[in-house]
């Protein structure tokens, strides 16, 4: 529910970034969050916000409500036990595989994102052992 939480307000955020301003509203939250503004990544952080298209700001936003809406129905599920609730949780966690596999072919191939795939893909393979298993009882 957490998780949904955050990525409503993300959604919400980058839909209001849609409406223009997009470094004016990044140097206000910087302000605001009294983060230090002579660190170079905050200072090269509102151009690259900046040069991020619309069309990436709408999937971003789509994404993240999609995300939001499958992990509310996830936590409502697991939170009234219900069977559905555990195979979306399978689901949530395979979906970022193909992300995770990407980020290791296409961007930079290390041992820490290979790590990170053969983890998420044991937590996935493990799921759904255990729902099968605990089916036959």
């Amino acid at each position: 529910m957490f998780k949904a939480a955050l990525l409503i307000a993300l959604g919400i955020g980058a839909v209001r970034l849609l409406q223009g301003g997009i470094g004016e509203q990044v140097e206000h939250w910087t302000r605001r969050l009294n983060v230090d503004a002579w660190n170079p990544w905050f200072q090269a952080f509102p151009d690259k916000i900046e040069s991020i298209s619309p069309h990436k700001m709408s999937l971003l936003c789509t994404g993240a409500f999609v995300y939001a809406g499958l992990f509310l129905t996830e936590g409502t599920g697991l939170l009234r036990r219900k069977r559905w609730g555990e195979w979306i949780t399978v689901f949530i966690t395979g979906s970022f595989l193909p992300f995770e596999m990407y980020e290791l072919i296409v961007k930079q191939f290390n041992v820490f994102k290979i790590l990170l795939l053969i983890g998420n893909a044991a937590v996935v393979v493990y799921l759904i052992w255990r729902l099968r298993h605990e089916r036959k009882r």
